[in-house]
């Protein structure tokens, strides 16, 4: 086959490797911001936790922006009609992402108690808001969004900002809250040295955990009766095409389809269970380590499995089921697939290296005695 092709699975899997990093990394950090009030029932460990993750947040942010550069770069099509039919929800993402920083640097900087949970909270919501949002986003994809194209390809959306968060929506953002507070409890344990602190997120991560294994068996039923896209006729997979080029039907009762095609499919729902499941007995264990890597585990069978079941598609549209959006017709020319794949095999490990060697220099438990050496680099 012609090399397109092949770069075009290599950036469809790449893609899903820059998702599952950005819920497990920036989750991990989200996570404790949304679960922050109830981990930290005084400021003192208020402030272990925020500098538990405080080295590392701005440096985990790194996925999220390699994911969207990633969909800039090598399906640019998606990039454009995503960002034009969420723009209000881009917005308040972006807003949300803007206070975090603020939180962490400005919090503790005023000895006033007002202050200081005015601050809590605004790193409640920005944790809260942009995983439920990266979830609903997830959900909304699955169902279809609301878009066409004109002759000369320009999109046009074609929905209302509340039908962004409609009931499977929603519970899809549930699924990424619960795994970024099982992520960032885990986090906590691993790094806390407060035995308080240590059992509320203990706590707070299995709850995490729970809540999303029950929300995600709910949406599995709910999938399986949701109708899904088929391909009728289009040009050859990896010849260079656009969604004016095919023709899709929707179909009832679909959405898994791939599934029923491709049994050892059932292989990504199996590695969330078990990865949800295993890590809740590793934290009830007292093996937090154990349990934040199968939380990473986790994420890698709830996103597999969203790509498993949409291949090839990556944006269907429920205005014009034709003019929905594949891995075939919205992806970047051979050339840019190309270079941008050469600068990932640079990039993504040299980040992977620097990341795992900021936590091993920054290792150990973060307690009560640390902060009270007011070292200016604690938050």
């Amino acid at each position: 086959m012609d090399v397109y092709f092949y770069l075009i699975i290599v950036w469809w899997l790449l893609l899903g490797v820059l998702l599952i990093a950005l819920g497990t990394m920036v989750g991990m950090d989200m996570g404790v911001g949304t679960i922050l009030r109830y981990v930290g029932r005084t400021d003192e460990e208020r402030r272990i936790a925020l500098n538990i993750i405080g080295p590392h947040w701005d440096g985990n942010q790194v996925w999220f922006v390699l994911g969207g550069g990633a969909i800039f770069a090598a399906w640019p099509l998606v990039y454009a009609t995503s960002f034009s039919g969420f723009y209000i929800v881009m917005l308040i993402l972006l807003w949300s992402m803007i206070v975090r920083p603020l939180g962490f640097e400005y919090r503790s900087q005023i000895a006033s108690a007002s202050w200081r949970n005015v601050w809590d909270w605004s790193l409640f919501i920005s944790g809260f808001i942009p995983m439920l949002v990266f979830g609903a986003a997830i959900g909304n994809v699955l169902l279809g969004v609301p878009f066409y194209f004109d002759e000369r390809m320009v999109s046009y959306y074609t929905g209302g900002f509340l039908e962004l968060f409609n009931p499977y929506a929603v519970l899809c953002g549930v699924v990424s809250v619960g795994l970024a507070v099982y992520v960032g409890g885990a986090m906590l344990m691993i790094r806390s040295g407060e035995e308080q602190l240590t059992r509320r997120a203990r706590t707070a991560a299995i709850w995490g955990g729970l809540i999303a294994l029950i929300v995600m068996t709910i949406l599995g039923f709910w999938s399986a009766g949701l109708p899904g896209y088929e391909i009728v006729q289009s040009p050859a997979p990896g010849i260079q095409q656009t969604p004016l080029h095919q023709t899709v039907a929707i179909v009832p009762e679909s959405l898994l389809s791939n599934y029923a095609a491709y049994p050892i499919l059932w292989l990504l729902p199996a590695l969330a269970y078990a990865g949800i499941l295993l890590g809740i007995i590793a934290l009830l264990l007292g093996r937090p380590a154990w349990g934040w890597w199968l939380g990473a585990i986790a994420w890698i069978g709830v996103l597999g499995m969203v790509g498993a079941a949409m291949f090839p598609f990556i944006m269907p549209s429920i205005s014009e089921p034709s003019h929905s959006l594949t891995v075939w017709n919205s992806g970047a020319s051979t050339l840019t697939m190309g270079w941008m794949l050469g600068f990932s095999a640079i990039f993504i490990p040299l980040i992977a290296c620097y990341t795992s060697w900021a936590f091993h220099v920054m290792r150990g438990k973060v307690n009560l005695e640390r902060l009270e050496q007011k070292d200016g680099h604690m938050y």
